[in-house]
């Protein structure tokens, strides 16, 4: 037993140095958007474009790679994953203009895209319900630490040796951890469950028995619009803090890195904690408590958003609680999703669960948020009387469609209300199910074996 912790400990904590250099990788174009935004005379609506590119092939690649989670060996997938878009991201460093950025950056996607599908799925095996909550929070905190050494490294790199630095620094540590991966330990499917029926298989589309969970429809509407405030604040908060709040490259990027990293780290622990606890009294607290903290979050974000120009202190204070209760939707909905849909299909849910996530979210965030912003700084300039945009109407234009931010926080917080009605139901059919006897005909489970 102690062994097998031993093994499970190991593999988190690859797993969550992966995370971390998944996130880093993504931070950096939004890290550099404005130096390059300049160089290359771009609207905000393509640096929009820049900080999806990755996502159109994510979300589509996306699909098998979670699958072949399902059945391959994950282990080997995260290795090749890690390798590629470690690769692709030191080519972005070599981009000349907006469509060599935008290819090289759609190349990254496909390597990460097998990252959380085959992460998740291994997370599930080797930790049992009761722990997988707060397991999958030490792997989301990733996701915090990612964004502030992305934001904080980067944009001290950036502004020290030019924004073409950041992309090449990044290649290193993820090739070693694409070795790491490939000597990690791969458990059984169903190895953390200790109902008999846990290893079988349904007949039939795996992507319709997914899609059928009605809490699974929930969740994917909510990872939607939750991807679109996640990606518009992470593309555009540096450009929103020099243009607003007149901060420069190097500050800018390193506040962005506290309200939106560094106390992520606290939300999922916390949250992970939390969510488990909840649900010990109520089986729907994977998915009560992040609604409940988002619905703290929108005004929180609100009242950051309505800091005067150059109170830095309230904005970061404001926006870091608010991001800090953000956080607290991984630990719950990820787990959720490992509670509704059986061991053999969460690399499958996973990977359907990201297509949406992403293609629906992820994407529309910040090309959405760059069309509001040059919406409204057109219309600023056309009101000032004035000719050509300037920088000062280019702030007026951001901050006024920074706003769609806490309203779509509140269309999350009514999704995940609507998933807490389902959840129950769903978790116990599940249960049911992998607590009957194999069909007649199938082999008789094996004991419980946490490795292969």
């Amino acid at each position: 037993m102690h062994q097998q912790r031993k093994t499970a400990g190991t593999a988190l904590g690859i797993l969550l140095a992966i995370n971390t250099m998944n996130f880093f990788d993504r931070q950096l174009i939004g890290v550099v958007a404005e130096p390059i935004r300049k160089q290359w005379a771009l609207t905000d609506s393509q640096v929009g474009w820049l900080g999806t590119a990755f996502i159109l092939l994510y979300a589509v690649v996306g699909v098998p790679l979670g699958r072949l989670s399902d059945t391959g060996k994950r282990s080997r997938l995260l290795g090749w994953g890690i390798a590629a878009w470690s690769l692709l991201t030191a080519a972005s460093g070599l981009a000349w203009n907006f469509v060599s950025m935008f290819a090289a950056r759609l190349g990254v996607g496909i390597g990460e895209a097998a990252c959380a599908p085959a992460s998740s799925s291994l997370i599930g095996d080797f930790y049992p319900a009761a722990r997988r909550a707060f397991a999958l929070g030490v792997f989301m905190m990733g996701l915090p630490i990612g964004i502030f050494l992305g934001n904080s490294v980067g944009g001290w790199l950036a502004a020290e040796y030019g924004w073409r630095s950041t992309f090449f620094v990044s290649c290193v540590p993820g090739l070693l951890l694409a070795v790491a991966a490939f000597l990690m330990a791969e458990p059984k499917r169903g190895a953390a469950e200790t109902l008999p029926g846990a290893a079988r298989v349904h007949d039939g589309s795996p992507y319709w028995r997914v899609l059928r969970i009605p809490t699974m429809t929930w969740i994917i509407l909510s990872g939607a619009l939750f991807n679109f405030n996640a990606y518009a604040i992470s593309s555009f908060l540096p450009a929103f803090l020099m243009r607003y709040h007149r901060l420069n490259l190097k500050d800018a990027n390193l506040v962005t890195g506290v309200a939106l990293g560094a106390v992520g780290a606290l939300g999922l622990l916390v949250g992970g904690w939390a969510v488990d606890h909840v649900t010990r009294a109520r089986a729907n607290g994977r998915l009560l408590t992040p609604a409940v903290a988002l619905l703290i979050n929108a005004p929180c974000t609100y009242l950051a958003l309505r800091r005067s120009p150059g109170d830095v202190l309230s904005f970061t204070t404001l926006l870091g609680v608010a991001w800090m209760l953000w956080y607290i939707y991984y630990s719950g909905v990820y787990a959720a999703i490992q509670d509704v849909v059986e061991p053999s299909l969460r690399g499958t849910a996973m990977a359907l669960y990201f297509c949406a996530m992403y293609l629906l979210g992820a994407v529309l965030g910040p090309v959405g948020t760059g069309r509001l912003s040059d919406y409204f700084a057109h219309r600023a300039m056309r009101a000032a009387g004035a000719t050509a945009l300037t920088e000062p109407l280019r702030a007026i234009g951001l901050h006024h469609a920074m706003y769609a931010i806490p309203l779509v926080t509140m269309l999350v917080v009514a999704v995940l209300f609507a998933g807490a009605l389902t959840f129950d139901k769903d978790a116990r059919s599940l249960e049911r199910w992998m607590a009957a006897a194999p069909a007649s005909g199938s082999p008789t489970p094996k004991p419980f074996v946490p490795y292969e």
